[in-house]
């Protein structure tokens, strides 16, 4: 087979795992980021044992286990601090991985910006694609900055708001607000954090390791309305959040909370675009065809699966892009459905404070699906 070349766009999670998989399949690769610092935005990230699996298939395990943190269940409590449980986290990626984790947001986006630049792709930064011409033969690719290019595959993983989306499907839907938010901080990590800990109550806080000295603290809250809130007030509104709640660990987490904790607020938005998600040489992964709510802890994973499914396709079709797009559409639907969906579900449940047996039965079978191989 010739060299062929791809052209990403999009230098988020997604965009990097795709280049990384197609370079180790001998692909020619080109990512453009329109921002021009490569930034990423946002507190700790929680990973399942089929995300450590995608970092040990991507090349990147070990540099994750050296700055994130990699540990055993999910432990539970009430509101007063007793345990009544504990999930298991199954070790997908083998014995001698634990079946979770967390790690700080940007310093995953670095460890995959890094191991992008090693693999060979080409990198442009503060650019993006104006317009997209396709033939049989492949598709010609004017940027932002003036440039040009034409490639035998463009691959669309610019995001939730992506531009190639509406590029390729002009009535493709729009975000969906979900009714929630999450909020977000950094905090010190005490000793007896060892590894997840939720507390069920009103709102359901959770704390996650992200290294040796570090957590991260998350919590859903219910906002009716997708209202602008002021991150001056960010601190007073999180740590009301946690005042129902007596447990000694969580006192002591709200004490902590200042402007200091690096909090972030997001309303919580959900997309799933119908079939198709390629249009003659053009493919769209990632976020931009399934964003989904952190209830799964599975939005990343799914994006990473996206780039390591369609390079096995590719592979598996000999380069032969027209056949491969459709085989990787059809390995990845119902997956990412289920995850979509199923979060969006229990998001619904939370709301309603709705049947507690369905909220557990969901959670179960997504978590026993999201173990089977991709």
């Amino acid at each position: 087979m010739a060299l062929r070349n791809v052209l990403i766009i999009g230098g988020g999670f997604s965009g990097m795992a795709a280049a990384l998989a197609l370079r180790k399949n001998g692909w020619d690769v080109d990512l453009v980021e329109i921002d021009p610092g490569w930034r990423s935005y946002g507190a700790g990230i929680s990973l399942g044992g089929a995300t450590l699996r995608a970092f040990r298939q991507l090349g990147i395990l070990e540099a994750f286990l050296a700055e994130g943190s990699a540990v055993d269940g999910l432990d539970i409590f009430l509101p007063h601090g007793q345990q009544i449980g504990t999930l298991p986290t199954p070790r997908l990626a083998g014995p001698d991985v634990p079946g979770g984790g967390g790690i700080m947001r940007p310093v995953l986006a670095r460890i995959l910006a890094q191991a992008t630049r090693d693999s060979g792709t080409r990198v442009r930064l503060g650019c993006s694609v104006e317009s997209m011409r396709q033939d049989a033969q492949g598709v010609d690719v004017r940027f932002s900055d003036g440039g040009s290019g034409r490639y035998d595959l463009v691959v669309g993983a610019d995001g939730l708001y992506s531009k190639t989306r509406t590029m390729l499907f002009a009535d493709a839907p729009k975000p969906r607000y979900s009714g929630q938010a999450v909020w977000r901080a950094v905090l010190p990590r005490p000793p007896e954090v060892d590894r997840p800990m939720m507390w069920m109550g009103p709102v359901k806080p959770g704390v996650n390791p992200v290294s040796a000295t570090e957590m991260y603290l998350f919590l859903t809250e219910n906002r009716p309305q997708n209202v602008k809130v002021d991150p001056a007030e960010f601190p007073t509104l999180l740590r009301a959040l946690l005042a129902p709640f007596s447990a000694p660990l969580v006192r002591w987490i709200r004490e902590q909370i200042d402007e200091r904790s690096q909090i972030v607020f997001r309303p919580l938005e959900a997309l799933l675009v119908p079939r198709p998600w390629h249009l003659g040489r053009v493919v769209l992964i990632g976020d931009t065809v399934h964003a989904t709510t952190p209830h799964l802890a599975s939005g990343a994973c799914i994006g990473l699966e996206d780039a390591l499914v369609l390079a096995e396709e590719l592979g598996r079709a000999d380069g032969d892009v027209m056949r491969a797009l459709p085989a990787f559409q059809d390995r990845r639907w119902e997956r990412c459905r289920m995850v979509v969906e199923n979060s969006l579900r229990l998001g619904e449940i939370e709301i309603a404070n709705g049947d507690k047996d369905e909220h557990g039965r969901i959670m179960r079978d997504s978590m026993m699906a999201l173990a089977q191989p991709i």
